[in-house]
């Protein structure tokens, strides 16, 4: 593992150069273990794609070395601690028509029906890359390359929360409202981001997540 100063308030420690199978889940670990017991003066941790970004009070630290150090025999633990197995969270979505505005053009560029992108789309199993951009945002892997669709050319200014999206070639929801350039296929009822929550996001990195469709009758009675 590498370490590498972030400023004065954070370091980024580097589990992996390259996004294999294996990586969310020593991300995951990692970052379990610094949560259960984190050096004095941490103050957060973001996991994303292959690295932890720990981020520090200045004040309440004795070095930038010692905390690496510290850091450093705590990573150590992961390989002795057996962690638990991943999570599969299932997000019901309603795709098309309000809960979807561009369906239509997915499965267009996809050559396919909507019906056959819903298909597509539904069956898959994600992974949990990274989250951020915003709080429970997360980054999805494994969409199928048919799905692979070029952002939006003029980004919208308001996307309703539990919108399922696509960007490029990975796919995500949208925790809360706000501006978003991803294509729209359906929205999930499901609540990812709640601030009051003992858990705040529902999503964490190293989850597998499953999306199953539901009529809009069901959306609405989900609500």
């Amino acid at each position: 593992m590498q370490f590498t100063p972030l400023g004065d308030t954070a370091v980024v420690i580097e589990v992996g150069t390259t996004i294999r199978p294996s990586t969310p889940e020593r991300v995951r670990n990692l970052t379990e273990v610094l949560q259960a017991d984190p050096p004095a003066g941490v103050v957060d941790l973001v996991p994303a794609y292959t690295s932890i970004t720990v981020f520090y009070d200045l004040t309440k630290i004795e070095s930038y070395e010692a905390l690496c150090a510290k850091l450093k025999s705590r990573t150590r633990r992961v390989k002795s601690t057996r962690r638990g197995k991943p999570r599969t969270v299932n997000l019901p979505v309603c795709y098309g028509g309000e809960y979807g505005p561009d369906l239509a053009v997915v499965a267009k560029g996809a050559n396919m029906t909507e019906e056959m992108v819903i298909t597509l789309h539904s069956r898959q199993e994600y992974l949990v890359q990274a989250v951020g951009f915003m709080p429970g945002f997360a980054y999805l892997s494994g969409l199928p390359t048919k799905l692979h669709t070029p952002r939006l050319a003029t980004p919208r200014t308001q996307v309703p929360a539990g919108s399922v999206g696509i960007g490029g070639g990975q796919t995500g929801v949208y925790p809360i409202k706000s501006p978003g350039g991803w294509n729209l296929l359906g929205r999930t009822p499901v609540t990812l981001f709640a601030p009051d929550a003992a858990e705040p996001v529902l999503l964490r990195v190293g989850d597998t997540v499953k999306f199953k469709p539901i009529s809009p009758k069901d959306f609405v009675a989900w609500k």
